[in-house]
């Protein structure tokens, strides 16, 4: 499985806060910030949409660093995404990933 598919099975090329950080875009990190900031119901800042990929030990997020538990739940797990979880199919934290991008688990499936 290629590097930048992040726990979840979102392909971070297509990931708003990495192609934000990889052109260094100031217009998208503030879209990106307010559109996260609603979604997950909290501040997020436009300097705080810098990642490289989630499975990447570079920038990331303050939201994939600290606050995803997809992420810490992967990591405790030490599974290398989502896809190599028993509990996949069933899984609460993940779901609502799967519920909004379809394409993030279709990821995990065809790795």
């Amino acid at each position: 499985m290629k590097e930048l598919i992040g726990y979840c099975g979102i392909d971070c090329w297509k990931c708003d806060a990495y192609i934000a950080t990889i052109n260094d875009d100031r217009t998208l990190r503030e879209e990106t910030a307010k559109k996260w900031s609603k979604l997950n119901n909290t501040t997020i800042l436009p300097e705080q949409i810098n990642c490289e990929g989630c499975r990447i030990n570079w920038k990331k997020t303050i939201f994939c660093e600290s606050l995803c538990g997809i992420r810490q739940c992967a990591i405790k797990k030490d599974i290398t995404t989502c896809g190599d979880c028993a509990e996949l199919g069933n899984c609460p934290i993940v779901w609502m990933i799967h519920k909004n991008n379809p394409e993030a688990l279709n990821n995990l499936k065809n790795k």
